[in-house]
């Protein structure tokens, strides 16, 4: 017998975000798929709680920037190996704080600042520096009262491309 089920608000949405979640589990693609709450082979600098910060990113930016973090060509850029680089350049990090999806969340500043400490390590921590201080509320509540909106795109390739050009050979 089928009893149907009806989920609705935070239930229905984390329900989905589990499901989705779950894409390319079994494709062997292990970059494709999100990690486990909690399962983290250290917790990030900034992450007081890994498990947490996986939940707000599931619900918050993973429906746009997909489980492995690669984005939507041409709609929503790509942070698997590629966010970090941003921490290199002047202009980067701000850039960061600033982009749509960070500075119009809603969040609160203290959970975002988490969620983009563990998403700064989940997808792209070879290009972390090692001097990387972690974001903090109160710098994110700064960087939030200036959105970027049209010049996002055009800044986002400017850092990029200032990045690849000091980048070591």
């Amino acid at each position: 017998m089928i009893t149907a089920l009806r989920l609705t608000g935070s239930a229905a949405a984390l329900l989905a975000a589990a499901c989705l979640s779950t894409l390319g589990a079994g494709s062997g693609n292990a970059d494709a798929q999100a990690p486990a709450p909690g399962a983290a082979e250290s917790s990030p600098a900034g992450v007081d709680n890994p498990q947490r910060a996986w939940q707000h990113w599931t619900l918050n930016c993973q429906g746009c920037h997909r489980p492995d973090g690669t984005g939507s060509a041409g709609t929503t850029p790509s942070l698997a190996g590629t966010v970090g680089r941003f921490l290199s350049v002047p202009g980067g990090r701000e850039y960061l704080g600033r982009v749509p999806g960070v500075a119009t969340s809603a969040l609160s500043n203290a959970d975002l600042s988490e969620v983009m400490n563990w998403m700064l390590w989940r997808f792209d921590k070879d290009h972390l520096p090692a001097n990387f201080q972690p974001f903090t509320a109160a710098e994110l509540g700064q960087l939030r009262v200036a959105p970027l909106r049209l010049e996002a795109s055009q800044m986002r390739a400017d850092l990029l491309k200032k990045a690849d050009e000091s980048a070591p050979p």
